[in-house]
């Protein structure tokens, strides 16, 4: 069910001490929203074009385009089109179609090339070839095949068309199934996967349990507030749960294909 807002609300919501950004990249381009505990406040289109990836890290970001990666106020960085964006602590990572995976420092340094590269966090690389880590200037594949997502921060956890596994010595089952998306919050123990069953929370390593969320949509993406549980629907609908029950807002887009929150 969608709750509704109302104009008095989202001022408050908006301007509430406390207030995180949400963003979500879609066709339309990139929905900035705030989101207070899980009311969302103002939202509305602060980059216009499609958006095939968004990443966040403090108050920075960076958008994959078709045409480049923006930084800032969508700044320009001469990368070329882009697939996936990622920050390795304060280096931001892109990925092209062609599989080349570049560290921006002055300019952009080439560490190596992978195969149908979808998504990079923490220094590491979700590849259909496996996953592949930063170490120095070059790239070292560490396994697994048809990698959807990974979370490269605290425990290393990679989503797959085959499962979930964690990183340890070596990669281990941590749960059946095709999944699309996986997000570690370690300050918090917090974990949860998006997949053909929808959206699962890890209760324990090795162990994971579906959660209701309202609505039938597939979800697209998971990430975290300080507060919140934060998801996305692809086509356009962000919910939030601070551990009472799930709240939903419609935010006027299509084709969404990724969240990240700047905190």
């Amino acid at each position: 069910m969608d709750h509704d807002v109302t104009i008095d609300e989202k001022r408050v919501y908006a301007e509430r001490e406390g207030a995180e950004t949400v963003l979500v990249a879609a066709e339309q381009g990139v929905v900035v929203a705030s989101l207070s505990g899980d009311r969302v406040g103002e939202f509305g289109l602060d980059y216009r074009g499609t958006a095939r990836a968004v990443a966040a890290a403090g108050d920075r970001r960076a958008i994959a385009t078709a045409e480049d990666v923006l930084v800032g106020d969508d700044d320009p960085t001469d990368f070329g089109p882009a697939v996936a964006v990622g920050f390795d602590g304060d280096a931001l990572l892109a990925a092209g179609p062609d599989g080349r995976i570049a560290r921006l420092d002055d300019e952009w340094t080439t560490l190596g090339t992978v195969t149908d590269p979808r998504a990079i966090d923490g220094g590491m690389v979700a590849a259909d070839s496996g996953v592949h880590q930063v170490v120095g200037d070059d790239l070292r594949n560490v396994g697994l095949d048809d990698v959807r997502d990974v979370s490269g921060r605290g425990m290393p956890l990679a989503a797959t068309g085959h499962g979930l596994y964690r990183l340890g010595n070596g990669w281990m089952d941590d749960a059946e199934g095709a999944f699309d998306a996986v997000s570690v919050d370690a300050a918090d123990d917090r974990a949860h996967a998006v997949g053909d069953a929808g959206l699962s929370e890890r209760e324990a390593i090795g162990s994971w349990a579906p959660v209701d969320v309202p609505t039938d949509d597939r979800l697209a993406d998971v990430a975290y507030t300080d507060a919140a549980t934060v998801c996305v629907t692809e086509s356009g609908t962000l919910l939030a749960d601070t551990g009472d029950g799930w709240r939903t807002r419609e935010l006027g887009v299509t084709g969404v294909t990724g969240l990240a929150v700047q905190r």
